[in-house]
């Protein structure tokens, strides 16, 4: 029970602290979830992050479901995707019923904009992060630049650029096995 206890109580609280949508969650459950806790390895997170990304839905809550059904199975996917999503319900809940009547004050808007700035920068560590420990050789390093220059010209689904990349990477591995024979 114990495990279960503290999937809720960790993904509860990344939910309750995190502000600006699934890329802005990144860092924190890089830290809760690798360095903390140690449920799995950046490696295993950057591929939860790269899944979650080709999956329906929120980017951190299909990680939050893939590490708890990593560690305990259906429930665990089930507790942690729950109560991830569960302080955003209550906040929505609670700002619906009372931002209408404060959405046009300026400090308000200077607030979202200042959180804005914010969020872009925990998404940015989060991509260095990420960029430290998926980019480790040439290949790898070709892969990025190529998906970036991509995706700065071509609009493209993040889906096709995620396959694309996969596929190389197979091809790359298979071509190294084929010239060792």
């Amino acid at each position: 029970m114990k495990i279960y206890r503290d999937l809720f109580l960790s993904f509860f609280r990344m939910g309750a602290i995190t502000f600006g949508g699934g890329y802005a969650m990144l860092p924190i459950l890089q830290r809760e979830v690798v360095e903390s806790r140690g449920w799995c390895t950046n490696e295993e997170l950057t591929d939860y992050f790269a899944i979650g990304q080709c999956t329906p839905g929120i980017i951190a809550v299909n990680t939050a479901t893939f590490i708890g059904f990593k560690l305990k199975g259906v429930l665990g996917g089930i507790v942690a995707t729950l109560s991830l999503v569960l302080p955003s319900f209550i906040v929505i809940g609670l700002i619906a019923a009372v931002l209408q009547n404060f959405a046009d004050y300026a400090l308000v808007q200077n607030a979202f904009a200042g959180i804005r700035v914010a969020v872009t920068v925990l998404i940015l560590n989060a991509v260095a992060k990420l960029l430290k420990s998926s980019v480790v050789d040439k290949v790898t390093c070709c892969i990025f630049l190529a998906v970036t220059a991509a995706s700065w010209f071509l609009d493209l689904s993040p889906v096709v650029f995620v396959l694309l990349a996969g596929a190389l990477g197979v091809a790359v591995q298979v071509g190294k096995e084929v010239r060792k024979r």
